[in-house]
């Protein structure tokens, strides 16, 4: 793990985008651990999580590793998003289990970053596995300018690039 310094303004950067993060709160999400290219969460599966085979819905999964994934990526302060995800579910999970959510980063270059998570359960057994891409977007997380584009769902500014390549 980092010095403190740096682990804890990597928490601070977390904190941060947890607060404004209403799907995270909304599923039960909790953070456990945050460090420089690490995240560990925490969830419980509840009832209204279950597919129609009661055991959890896939997405629910996915969803749990995308936001450890994305702290992870986030945790040194500059602004990311996925560019893509993918999961493979090892074992179905049930009603009650608890989740843990482990991402680390494997690759962080300038822009570009690559994070594994691994999803376990109450008895330490795996149940997902997930792989995650990162792209960052040039801003800080705090810098007010991403959030407008977020806002117009174009973190990436493509609409005005796109508009620019109509023009022409």
């Amino acid at each position: 793990m980092q010095d403190n310094a740096a682990s804890q303004q990597a928490r601070h950067h977390v904190e941060t985008m947890y607060a404004q993060d209403a799907c995270a709160q909304n599923m039960g999400m909790h953070i456990e651990h945050i460090d420089v290219g690490f995240a560990r969460l925490s969830m419980k599966i509840i009832p209204s999580m279950l597919n129609g085979h009661q055991s959890c819905h896939g997405g629910i999964l996915f969803s749990l590793a995308d936001t450890a994934f994305a702290y992870a990526c986030n945790s040194e302060g500059l602004a990311a998003v996925a560019s893509s995800g993918s999961i493979d579910f090892i074992c179905p999970v049930l009603v009650d289990d608890q989740l843990t959510a482990t991402a680390s980063v494997q690759h962080q270059g300038k822009t570009t970053g690559l994070y594994d998570v691994e999803i376990t359960n109450q008895a330490g057994n795996v149940v997902a596995l997930f792989r995650g891409r990162a792209h960052r977007v040039g801003h800080h997380i705090s810098d007010n300018s991403l959030n407008n584009d977020f806002v117009n769902n174009d973190p990436l500014n493509n609409t005005q690039k796109n508009r620019q390549g109509e023009q022409s």
